[in-house]
């Protein structure tokens, strides 16, 4: 994660906070998390009581995917039950109540040429949106808005404050640079599963 300050549009300096792949980060505070996404999918959590905000930047780790099976129970699932367990568990700590939390979900590109579509990577975007709308729903957060799929990268930024969030979507030639990261970190991912599994 990197933190710095910004000047925003009404000329006030704020915090701005930057979830890589992998990453989670809750806060209280004025605060504006930002992420850039191609086939991981961003999950924005907010209490509206207690302002209690965060994301997360994650990618379901498997090399293949089973489309009968529900997304939650499956061995990539887990992984992604995981990150969200992180992320609603680190705002449960700032005093967030699970019941009143309300989403927004971004992400899960096909970024990639769809004639290259023989790696399991290629098909990650489509598992990734498929998994958050079921976890979700599984367990009755709200889903207030959504911006899942299509074949662009994501510039996303969420404000803490008032749980706004702007989205800016990005040519494939653009996310090249987020692709080969969130690539390597898929790959990564399913290797110290498999050496978790031996």
């Amino acid at each position: 994660m990197h933190e710095h300050t910004i000047i925003d549009a009404d000329g006030v300096p704020r915090k701005r906070v930057n979830v890589y792949s992998g990453e989670h980060y809750v806060t209280a505070e004025d605060r504006i998390i930002s992420t850039l996404l191609g086939s991981c999918v961003a999950v924005c959590l907010y209490d509206p009581v207690t302002h209690v905000a965060g994301m997360n930047h994650f990618l379901l780790a498997n090399r293949r995917y089973a489309k009968d099976v529900p997304m939650v129970l499956s061995e990539a699932g887990r992984y992604g039950v995981n990150a969200m367990e992180l992320l609603i568990n680190a705002m449960m700590n700032r005093g967030a109540d699970r019941r009143r939390l309300k989403a927004k979900a971004f992400g899960g590109g096909a970024v990639f040429d769809s004639a290259n579509r023989n790696d399991a990577f290629m098909c990650v975007g489509e598992v990734n949106s498929r998994f958050i709308l079921e976890f979700l729903k599984n367990e009755n957060i709200e889903l207030l808005a959504a911006d899942l799929g299509g074949s662009e990268g994501r510039v996303i930024h969420m404000h803490a404050r008032d749980f706004s969030v702007y989205m800016r979507k990005i040519k494939r030639m653009a996310a090249e640079r987020v692709l080969k990261a969130e690539h390597q970190y898929w790959r990564e991912a399913i290797e110290e599963r498999e050496r978790g599994m031996k």
